[in-house]
């Protein structure tokens, strides 16, 4: 008897266990305070639709003032007369809650409602002036144009635009 109670002290041990203390390192101002899936978001300024965005993931922190948006980004731009005039799309973006500015990033595509195709890695829209543009690498192909190179201004709607640093061909009618 003896020697099965040595036995059984040397399979369950005589030590107390205690677990180890678990501290936090996640600040939970850094979660997001709001998240949604496959949802909208309506920018507009009294009462004018300037953009409506779509994203597969939307994530809003209360640090960042930032709205992250990520699973494929859809921005669909309107002018002052509410007709749509292009159409923006990336795998990712964010909207600056102070002023709803966007940056599009990851295989950025604008397509403009007369046909113009502009890509790039990184695109910024200016809610208030309503003009995108670009430090990054930029190419534009239209009816006249086929245009590539680094740093990009236009209208949202692909009718004024400017590249710098400019290579490619282009038509004058």
């Amino acid at each position: 008897m003896w020697m099965s109670c040595v036995i059984a002290c040397s399979f369950f041990g005589c030590e107390e266990k205690t677990l180890p203390s678990v501290i936090s390192t996640i600040d939970s101002r850094t979660l997001p305070q709001q998240e949604s899936w496959n949802s909208t978001i309506v920018v507009s300024d009294s009462g004018r639709i300037s953009a409506i965005i779509a994203a597969g993931y939307i994530r809003v922190s209360e640090l960042s003032q930032q709205t992250q948006m990520s699973q494929g980004v859809r921005v669909r731009f309107f002018n002052r007369e509410g007709k749509e005039t292009s159409l923006l799309t990336s795998e990712e973006g964010s909207v600056d809650e102070a002023n709803n500015n966007l940056e599009a990033r990851k295989n950025v595509v604008v397509v403009s409602s007369d046909s113009a195709h502009m890509k790039t890695e990184q695109l910024f829209w200016d809610n208030q002036r309503q003009l995108i543009y670009t430090p990054a690498y930029v190419q534009i192909t239209s009816a006249k144009d086929k245009l590539q190179g680094h740093g990009f201004e236009s209208d949202q709607s692909l009718k004024n635009y400017r590249i710098f640093h400019v290579t490619g061909q282009s038509q004058t009618k």
